[in-house]
C-alpha cells in the first residue's frame, strides 16, 4: 500500500511516541510504502531541524537518510486547482496523484477536510493504524 505522509505525521513519529511513530515502524518494516516529492522532503527537513533545537537528543539525520533511501520519490507538479484551504497543504494531493497512492495520513485539518478530492482518503494517524495495521 503506497502512502504520502504528511509532515506532522512524520516528525511526530521521528520525535515522539504513538500512531505517528507505528506508521514510521510499519514503513521500517517493509508493511507500507511511502510516496514522497522533493517539496515534501523539503518541509520534512525544515520543520526537523527547528524540532531539532528544542530536543537535542533526537537526531533528524538518520531519519531523513531513511525517506531518502527508501520513499519513492515523484515528481509532483501544481494542480490545476486547489483541493486545500492553505495552499501550501496542496502538494500532498499533488504528490499522491503522481505516485498513484489513494492515501494521505495526517492530522492537519485543511487536508482532512479535503478528503476525498479525486479519490484521495486522508486519514488521521490513529484511524489509519487501526484500520491498515492492526
Amino acid at each position: 500500500m503506497k502512502v504520502v505522509l504528511d509532515t506532522n505525521v512524520f516528525i511526530s513519529g521521528v520525535f515522539f511516541s504513538g500512531p505517528p511513530y507505528k506508521i514510521l515502524k510499519a514503513w521500517q518494516e517493509g508493511k507500507i510504502e511511502v510516496v514522497i516529492s522533493p517539496d515534501i522532503l523539503d518541509e520534512y527537513q525544515r520543520v526537523g531541524e527547528i524540532l531539532e533545537k528544542d530536543h537535542p537528543t533526537i537526531d533528524l539525520f538518520p531519519a531523513l537518510g531513511f525517506v531518502i533511501q527508501n520513499a519513492i520519490f515523484f515528481p509532483a507538479p501544481p494542480l490545476p486547482d486547489a483541493p486545500c484551504q492553505d495552499p501550501d497543504d496542496d502538494k500532498f494531493f499533488a504528490c499522491a496523484l503522481a505516485g498513484g497512492s489513494t492515501l494521505i495520513v495526517s492530522g492537519d485539518k485543511h487536508l482532512l477536510q479535503a478528503s476525498g478530492y479525486r479519490g484521495i482518503e486522508v486519514l488521521k494517524p490513529s484511524d489509519f493504524v487501526s484500520k491498515h495495521l492492526t
